[in-house]
């Protein structure tokens, strides 16, 4: 077992869930309330990850994290190191690649708070700053750590962004998945299979828990 693989990969995924968190409920907001005529396109482009090989999209970040381009640029006179095939460009490319998994889920329990509520939370005179979160975001709880559980996940399985961003490099950018291929590769198929056991062993757990505590919170929710 590659225990170095392991922490880098659960810190990895941690840190995308959270930055998902502060980046995919002001995006997914917008999407549920916002008026513009023209707000599919911004769906399609949150939503483009799904659908777009991994390779593909790896492809692309790597470029925009490159040492030519002006986010390459500006990090490497602040560090005087490029993005790319770092810790820090594998954790840009893995929230580009999830965040249609935290923002769809946002975007669907946002859009289910009746709106009798907002509109009457509008007429005592809240802003909108204050009916987000104190009637919005309470009756969002069980989308919102649908969408952090499903990023996190996402992100324990993810190979090819990671791989084409960050190659592998053990203790830097090496994560579980690219592990296993390496075991692959080299024939040893009992290491890949111990590591493949876990990663399915820590994704079935937390799924079947936060699937479990949704279930109880919308049981429970309207007694409260």
């Amino acid at each position: 077992m590659d225990w170095q693989a392991l922490w880098l990969t659960l810190r990895l995924a941690i840190l995308v869930a959270a930055a998902l968190l502060v980046i995919g409920v002001p995006i997914a907001y917008w999407i549920t309330y916002s008026r513009w005529r023209w707000k599919f396109l911004i769906e399609a482009v949150v939503a483009l990850p799904v659908v777009l090989p991994p390779t593909v999209l790896g492809f692309y970040v790597l470029v925009a994290l490159g040492p030519k381009s002006p986010l390459g640029t500006w990090w490497i006179s602040l560090t005087g190191h490029s993005l790319a095939f770092t810790f820090q460009g594998i954790l840009i490319g893995s929230v580009i690649y999830s965040l249609p998994f935290a923002v769809q889920p946002f975007a669907a329990s946002f859009a289910a708070v009746d709106e009798r509520l907002l509109v009457a939370s509008s007429t005592l005179g809240a802003s909108s700053l204050s009916t987000f979160r104190r009637v919005i975001l309470p009756l969002s709880v069980p989308g919102l750590v649908t969408g952090a559980a499903l990023s996190f996940a996402h992100t324990m399985g993810e190979f090819g962004v990671v791989l084409m961003v960050g190659g592998d490099i053990p203790g830097l950018t090496r994560t579980l998945s690219i592990s296993v291929y390496d075991q692959v590769q080299a024939l040893n198929y009992a290491a890949a299979n111990y590591t493949s056991v876990v990663l399915l062993a820590i994704s079935f757990t937390l799924l079947a828990v936060i699937y479990g505590l949704n279930r109880r919170i919308w049981a429970v929710w309207p007694w409260k």
